[in-house]
This record gives C-alpha cells, structure tokens and sequence, in this order.
C-alpha cells in the first residue's frame, strides 16, 4: 500500500508540473491543484499595438567622398577612393513609456512609408534590421571621356520620424526611429556653377569638402 500511495502521489506531482509548464503562469497547491497566480498578466501581442508617425522626414545624406582629380581632354578613370564623412545607422530609442521593440517600430515605419507612397520600392528586410552596417565605400569605377576637374561621392536616402505606440491595456510609448532606404553615387564637376546644386544635396557638401577653393561648384 505504501508503494502504491507514493505512487498516486507521484503522478498527482507530474499531472501539475504538466500544468505549471502547459500554462506558464499557474502554481500547484498543497493538495497538487493548480491555482492561478494573481501576480501573472499576459504579453500584449505586438500585432495588437497601432503606431501614429509625426515628422517623418527623407533626404539624401552624404556618406563619403574623394579628392578632386583632374584630366586632361583624354579624360580617364577615376581612382581616387572615398572617404567616410557619414555612417547612417538603424534603429529605435524609446523615450517615454514601456520599451518597444526596434524591428517592430521599423516595421511599421517601412508600411508607413509605403501606405503614404512618399517613397520608392526598397529592401523591406534590410530596412528594419536594427545596427546593420553602413553601406560599404566600394573602389570608384567611373571614367570620363574630356576634360574636367572630377570629385566622386555617394550617400543614403535617410528617414527619420517620430512615433507614439499604444497597446490595448497598456500606457503608451513615444520615441523615434531613422533608417534609410537606398543607396547612391554620383560624380560632379568642379566647374559647374554652385548654383546648380540644391540646398543641402550631397553634391552640394562633396563639392564644398573636395572643389578646390574659389572654384566655381566650391562658391557659397
């Protein structure tokens, strides 16, 4: 009888801890019940959550640029390698309220830029993986068929917005976010007149940092 009663006991044990690991958040009893524990409360889903954008801003960021480098009327092939001016960066901060998941809130910038169709297509993936690397500054394989004094560059289009995120049950978060969507190049000519650039464009910055000075592109 003995045997058989440690027994009973036994499979009653088993039966709760089966229990305790089925529901995560249940306790067993003296008399091998199981009880909900009062202090447990269940994770919001994340799909659950809504975010409201505010700020959301894009523009190309210059991320490195050569010397100038002059050719003659053979013109030739641009060597000179880019240097980092800029590493862009991905990611989220919460500033206000419980913290939110970096991939979750890129996510839903990435669909809140292609709902509002402020942007082109771009990498999905690429865009909501929080730390990837800073594009790379690949050798320059550009040439020129004439004359010219030449100043090689290349930047990111840079997105950065503001968020709130509220959770059925929860208090709200607010933070912000920035990742950037595509990747460029291009070549400018010291001679061209600095009236040709945009406020603030990247050629603007490379022909500021590379054209040598009194330059027609270097002229404020």
């Amino acid at each position: 009888m003995r045997k058989t009663t440690e027994r009973r006991v036994l499979t009653r044990l088993t039966a709760c801890a089966a229990a305790v690991l089925l529901a995560g958040t249940a306790a067993c009893s003296a008399d091998g019940d199981t009880r909900a524990d009062a202090t447990a409360r269940p994770a919001t889903p994340t799909a659950a959550c809504t975010y409201t954008w505010s700020g959301v801003q894009q523009r190309d960021v210059l991320t490195g640029v050569a010397e100038e480098q002059a050719f003659g009327e053979d013109g030739g092939r641009l060597t000179r390698p880019l240097k980092r001016v800029h590493s862009p960066s991905t990611g989220a901060t919460t500033e206000t309220g419980p913290e939110a998941e970096a991939k979750d809130v890129l996510l839903s910038l990435a669909a809140h830029l292609e709902d509002t169709g402020t942007e082109a297509p771009f990498d999905r993936a690429a865009f909501v993986r929080a730390g990837r690397p800073a594009p790379a500054l690949d050798g320059n394989t550009t040439e020129t068929s004439g004359a010219g004094t030449l100043v090689a560059y290349a930047f990111v289009r840079q997105v950065t917005g503001d968020y709130r995120r509220a959770c059925p049950g929860g208090k709200p978060s607010t933070g912000s976010a920035t990742s950037w969507t595509t990747e460029g190049s291009g070549v400018l000519d010291c001679k061209e007149p600095s009236s040709t650039f945009d406020e603030g464009e990247p050629s603007q910055e490379a022909a500021l940092r590379s054209c040598p000075p009194g330059s027609p592109a270097a002229r404020s």
